[in-house]
């Protein structure tokens, strides 16, 4: 059906969709059984669907008809997990418009890292050895290991991301590094399962948002992308009377 293959089985609560002609948002919440329909305690548990695009349609399910009712598409926003069991509050589409968009002006770059989108970083995350990959050779922690087989400097991984491709982990959401050095990695959320010696990772350089990041990345040719002002005075400084 719509060129996807569909599980029937249980494991997931419908608790209902309303909505109104007034375009207020529609509230939506999806509760299962965790470990059943393909969704395991450990991907709710560790945010591997946060954000995640759903799409509601009612069908027949032993002769389904391509889009026969179309009901909503949403987020999946807030999870709690309750035992065995989650529950997902889903946000309609119509959430997006009501939030309030405008730029921050600030000392830091506001863009994403290795971004593509119009104006974005536009730094490519697949070349200058900006995403590596490795093996781990050291396990202190469920948030502190280390591969002895990196040579970068120091915190050329800070503010990057960490995601294993092997082992228990793999498969999960990729962490943020809050520090590097020396080939020992430390991230600001543990991993849901304990890493192990021998767990094959890729690791994305991060970037902390100064213009000397720029600077130092490709000869300094992406400062033009730089999306911070470092320039701008701050408050104590325009707002001081009796000085020019």
């Amino acid at each position: 059906m719509n060129g996807h293959t569909y599980l029937s089985a249980s494991g997931h609560d419908f608790t209902g969709y309303t909505a109104t002609a007034t375009m207020s948002p529609s509230i939506i919440d999806l509760e299962g059984i965790a470990g059943l329909s393909g969704i395991g305690y450990d991907q709710v548990n560790s945010g591997l669907f946060d954000g995640a695009r759903a799409y509601l349609f009612a069908t027949t399910w032993n002769n389904p008809i391509e889009d026969q009712e179309p009901i909503v598409a949403s987020f999946l926003g807030k999870t709690t997990l309750m035992d065995s069991r989650y529950k997902i509050e889903e946000m309609s589409l119509l959430d997006a418009i009501g939030q309030t968009i405008g730029q921050t002006y600030n000392a830091q770059c506001s863009k994403t890292f290795g971004g593509q989108e119009y104006g974005g970083c536009m730094v490519n995350l697949a070349a200058n050895g900006n995403t590596v990959s490795g093996t781990l050779t050291g396990v202190t922690n469920s948030s502190s290991f280390a591969d002895s087989g990196r040579a970068e400097a120091a915190d050329v991984f800070g503010g990057g991301t960490i995601q294993f491709t092997s082992g228990p982990n793999a498969g999960l959401k990729p962490l943020e590094i809050k520090s590097f050095s020396g080939g020992a990695f430390v991230t600001f959320e543990p991993f849901y399962y304990l890493p192990a010696i021998g767990n094959t990772y890729t690791a994305v350089r991060g970037c902390r948002k100064r213009l000397s990041d720029c600077q130092a990345r490709a000869g300094g040719s992406n400062v033009l992308n730089f999306g911070g002002f470092p320039w701008i005075p701050a408050g104590s400084t325009y707002a001081h009377i009796g000085q020019r």
